[in-house]
């Protein structure tokens, strides 16, 4: 090879390994801003039968609705716009679970309402709910959505002391695994106490204890779900996603408002990708657990992205009238959740 090739043949391959490194920069999707955008939402919640009583804020009197006209843009890349019908086509066949809690609730609603809204009427749709999970099925796509109830993922069993949460025990994971694609998520109840917390003891290894620090717990039922993956899943068969954790706004110092106790008069995103909270811990021991998983599970990295929505949230406008600043409005920022999952769904 003469030397002007050679030299040549180094730009081309050193261009090529250039344009990778530039391409997997570019095709960050949760890195961004929340963009105004006219044509959002991309459906009418107040036709939307799914939508439970805490999510649905207009129906309860929200007054002010440019919270649904921001969507979500990736710095260097595209998000594309969720489609309805391409999303049930390329899931043909398939059974798509999410497993968790409320905020788990929170994105299935927002997948049912997106798929009801593009739908036509006389489409062929059946709802079901047995025991724990609630199954939308779309018969002409062979496609089913469901909703599996587990705030912790390990499980809690009634035994003679009472009720005892087992850190190191999965029984549902057999109605799981049965699944095409599944999408985890766990963290809102576990610093739950009082009459909120659904257990009486923990039991980790050999020990009863009457409670511990609730980070250890933590990880020690992600570590537990860990290792069910690494043992029972299989992961050609099965498509695994963990949703990241999922913010609450009750510390306006957080979005520079300090003093501001709750989300209730927030009505604009956070301008930029800067968020003063910093990471929540939580969200730290989640991907250092998912770093340990031998099998392929994508991270559903939504807590910076809905870190920067104060906005986001039912506050006041629900069946209770208790200030929620937990949870979301459907329509709203889940939808942007689900638009992520099927862009990394292919």
């Amino acid at each position: 090879m003469m030397m002007g090739e050679r030299s040549l043949c180094w730009v081309v391959t050193l261009f090529g390994v250039l344009s990778a490194a530039v391409y997997s920069y570019k095709c960050d999707l949760y890195e961004g801003s929340w963009v105004y955008d006219d044509s959002y939402p991309m459906y009418d919640s107040t036709k939307c039968p799914h939508i439970r009583k805490e999510y649905d804020c207009i129906k309860y009197g929200r007054p002010d609705l440019t919270y649904l006209k921001f969507r979500w843009q990736p710095t260097h890349c595209i998000l594309p716009r969720f489609d309805a019908e391409e999303f049930l086509r390329k899931m043909s066949g398939k059974k798509i679970m999410y497993v968790g809690d409320s905020v788990s609730l929170n994105q299935w609603q927002s997948m049912v309402c997106l798929l009801h809204a593009a739908l036509p009427s006389e489409a062929n749709i059946h709802e079901e709910t047995i025991n724990s999970t609630t199954t939308v099925t779309y018969e002409d796509y062979g496609v089913s959505i469901s909703m599996f109830l587990s705030h912790y993922l390990v499980d809690i069993t009634q035994e003679k002391i009472g009720r005892v949460l087992k850190l190191d025990s999965i029984t549902d994971g057999d109605v799981w695994k049965e699944n095409d694609v599944l999408i985890f998520n766990t963290w809102l109840w576990w610093y739950r106490r009082g009459e909120k917390q659904p257990w009486d003891y923990v039991e980790t290894g050999t020990k009863i204890l009457k409670d511990m620090d609730r980070m250890v717990a933590f990880r020690e039922a992600l570590t537990t779900w860990a290792n069910w993956i690494n043992s029972d899943v299989d992961t050609v068969k099965t498509r695994l996603f963990f949703q990241g954790v999922s913010p609450s706004h009750y510390n306006g110092a957080d979005w520079n408002e300090p003093g501001v106790t709750n989300c209730g008069k927030e009505a604009l995103p956070i301008s930029g990708s800067t968020y003063n909270g910093g990471w929540p811990k939580a969200e730290m021991v989640v991907e250092q657990v998912l770093s340990g998983v031998k099998k392929p599970v994508s991270l559903l990295n939504i807590t910076r992205l809905s870190q920067l929505r104060k906005d986001g949230h039912p506050s006041s406008y629900n069946a209770f009238r208790g200030m929620d600043c937990t949870h979301w409005c459907v329509a709203g920022v889940p939808d942007t959740w689900n638009q992520l999952l099927s862009a990394a769904l292919g």
